[in-house]
């Protein structure tokens, strides 16, 4: 069996290579719906919708015993609801992960927290009443930043620089001491937001950190960890390709590049959710 990644698009992809990095013995699939991204204007119940017809996909056409929520607004408006009803109903052994919690215990280590997110994250206000669980002595400032997953789908570097100024320009009067990136897109303008903060604040990104929270999940429940497939590349195997497999619900000539620079050399396949 396989774990599967799941994302709004083709940002989640970025995690998945940082994971496959750590683990690269498991076997891989990433279904990315960039027919329906960005998701952080949809409403609650597409997001939903949407994400539930993912991960069945990875459940009944793949194999996957486990599922990540890369992208941060079906973490944040679809995985509780998910977990709770979708899952022991439907498919009553398997796991489904999202990105807020891991992202939230990262945060309680700073006293003041700045997060850019898409406008459906930081309108469900996960990632404030989350933290709030774990420390509430944490302040915690939202701005949300849409036009950066767009951007990032389309590989555009010039006209981002001015967004990113002005979406974090409300946290420079807030001091805060570290900023999340709280969308699985925005690591790609990791360097250029990092060009506009602060001296001294930490940036949080989720590709830093996820697979290590994966790697200690799995190493917590050897029941789900035993029944994944496991092989041991040769060293004349291409570690990029080796295990894996990028499912899209839309291709274009931008998603097969982008595909190639976020995760490596791995030909997208176009499948119908």
């Amino acid at each position: 069996m396989k774990i599967g990644i799941f994302d709004s698009g083709l940002g989640g992809l970025i995690i998945g290579k940082a994971i496959r990095k750590a683990m690269p013995e498991y076997d891989y699939v990433y279904l990315g719906d960039t027919k329906r991204v960005p998701y952080g204007n949809r409403s609650h119940e597409a997001v939903y919708e949407f994400t539930c017809q993912g991960i069945k996909y990875l459940f009944e056409k793949e194999d996957c015993k486990i599922v990540v929520l890369a992208c941060n607004t079906a973490s944040a408006r679809a995985l509780r609801r998910i977990q709770q009803e979708y899952l022991p109903k439907y498919f009553p052994d398997r796991k489904v992960l999202g990105v807020l919690v891991p992202t939230a215990e990262e945060c309680i280590k700073f006293q003041r927290v700045g997060i850019v997110a898409t406008r459906g994250t930081v309108l469900s206000n996960t990632f404030p009443n989350e933290i709030e669980k774990l420390n509430p002595t944490t302040k915690v400032f939202q701005n949300p930043a849409p036009m950066l997953v767009p951007l990032a789908e389309e590989g555009e570097t010039e006209l981002s620089r001015v967004f990113i100024k002005k979406y974090l320009a409300p946290f420079k009067s807030k001091k805060i001491d570290a900023l999340v990136l709280g969308c699985t897109h925005y690591p790609f303008y990791k360097r250029e937001i990092k060009k506009n903060l602060s001296k001294g604040t930490k940036l949080i990104s989720q590709d830093e950190f996820i697979p290590a929270k994966l790697k200690d999940y799995l190493k917590r429940h050897p029941e789900i960890e035993k029944k994944l497939s496991k092989q041991k590349p040769t060293p004349k195997q291409d570690k990029v390709r080796y295990g894996a497999r990028v499912l899209v619900t839309d291709t274009t000539d931008q998603v097969q590049k982008l595909s190639r620079k976020w995760f490596g050399d791995v030909e997208p396949e176009v499948i119908h959710l």
